[in-house]
């Protein structure tokens, strides 16, 4: 292999042999990931608790010192700790619903099961660090190991937030998702905003209780509170461009205790979703504005509390790219964008390097593919085989990016960008 004084790869003929190299050394590790992503699959850990699935992915690894970040971990393989690098991030954490299947390696936990792919991506990314660690590449590899994707507070919020990965050069963070939606053996990159900022709230209704026969005696919240459920709706169709996405839900009513009692309060619980920061701010300020205004009118109280989550998640242009270049390449097609109000605590990142999501096609032409977090959303094996290749090539493609003297030595600009809105005080 031709190199230059750095032993880095200085043609692309070295690097169409390294990508050989590591395609050959992928696939012989694929068994075992395979193996790896059963075995977590039957022991799935819910997020905070993910110690056990830690414990399996460091074994494999060979890894006894890991950087530890708040329940997570990050791992280093290729090109040492220095300068320039690439990072790869998967989830560790399970989600708190029951799995409907037959397979012999289901769930073992009650009410606990991998069921979005947290399992495929982090045996797909064990796979990867140890492809990198074997062949010798030039540029740093990051595995990411973040705990608490599905949960508040978020593990990629801990991360960002830690001198350990903060404070590194990393120039381009990069996740992959499996993604139903699209058919297998097909990608998508697309670079600009992908998914919503998600925020929730609590919104108390506060009114007067009495006896369910003499409701003039009271100030009704259950009544009070429908009407604001029904005004809420029309915070984004009345209030919000219609050309720009969002959605208001009312996910869960709390309220009363008997048949025949009108209670003191009702509790609405819901979620935000928006693609802009303006749109965020106007949106949380109008639903605790709504929801004064309407319990009053109906001689009640309102009070809103917000639990901020993920920024919008918006991928970056020049990775997104590179990246698709790389995966034509490599034989995967482009398939239609994926771009949703669903949210991701990937969009974290996003606030410290050029990062990249990509989804990973898994759908079936022939049946419906069930949906993530669907009871029985359980890919087959080769879905390990579609991540870890997608990942590979994504770091390759990013990697031999960044042996150009240009993007080695003039990191790419990263426009400072508040990740959480001016939020409008509770009511």
């Amino acid at each position: 292999m031709t190199t230059g004084n750095d032993n880095r790869p200085t043609t692309e003929a070295d690097w169409t042999q390294l990508r050989r190299r590591a395609n050959e050394e992928l696939s012989r590790r694929l068994p075992s990931a395979r193996l790896l992503r059963r075995d977590i699959h039957a022991h799935p850990e819910v997020g905070g608790d993910e110690q056990g699935t830690a414990l399996r992915v460091l074994d494999l690894l060979g890894e006894s010192d890991p950087v530890r970040i708040k329940g997570g971990f990050l791992v280093w393989a290729g090109g040492g700790q220095q300068g320039p690098a690439v990072a790869l991030r998967s989830e560790l954490d399970a989600l708190p619903i029951q799995e409907d299947s037959n397979e012999p390696w289901r769930s073992t936990v009650p009410g606990v099961a991998h069921l979005c792919g947290h399992d495929v991506h982090t045996a797909a990314l064990v796979a990867v660090l140890g492809t990198v660690q074997a062949i010798g590449t030039p540029v740093p590899l990051i595995g990411a190991f973040q705990p608490r994707e599905e949960v508040y507070p978020s593990g990629a919020k801990d991360f960002v937030s830690s001198p350990a990965l903060a404070g590194k050069d990393i120039r381009a963070m990069i996740g992959v998702h499996l993604q139903p939606m699209i058919a297998a053996g097909t990608f998508s990159a697309v670079a600009g905003p992908i998914n919503a900022a998600s925020d929730n709230f609590d919104l108390r209704i506060c009114g007067v209780p009495s006896h369910a026969a003499y409701p003039h005696r009271g100030r009704d919240p259950i009544v009070a509170a429908a009407a604001v459920i029904q005004a809420l709706q029309h915070v984004v169709s009345r209030r919000v461009d219609p050309m720009s996405p969002s959605v208001v839900s009312v996910g869960r009513v709390i309220g009363g205790d008997s048949h025949n009692a009108i209670p003191e309060e009702v509790l609405l619980q819901g979620t935000v979703r928006t693609f802009s920061e303006d749109d965020r701010r106007l949106v949380t300020a109008a639903i605790a504005q709504v929801a004064e205004g309407v319990a009053a009118a109906h001689g009640c109280t309102a009070n809103c509390r917000f639990e901020w989550g993920e920024p919008v998640l918006e991928n970056d242009h020049r990775l997104a790219h590179l990246v698709t270049r790389a995966l034509e390449d490599h034989g995967l097609a482009e398939a239609d964008p994926v771009r949703s109000c669903g949210a991701d605590d990937f969009a974290w990142y996003g606030s410290l390097f050029p990062s990249l999501m990509i989804f990973a096609g898994i759908g079936e032409a022939t049946s419906q593919t069930p949906g993530l977090h669907h009871p029985r959303f359980v890919p087959a094996d080769d879905a390990v085989d579609t991540v870890a290749t997608i990942m590979l090539v994504a770091y390759l493609s990013a990697a031999q990016s960044l042996t150009s003297t240009t993007e080695a030595t003039h990191p790419p600009h990263r426009e400072s960008r508040s990740s959480t809105p001016n939020r409008p005080q509770p009511v």
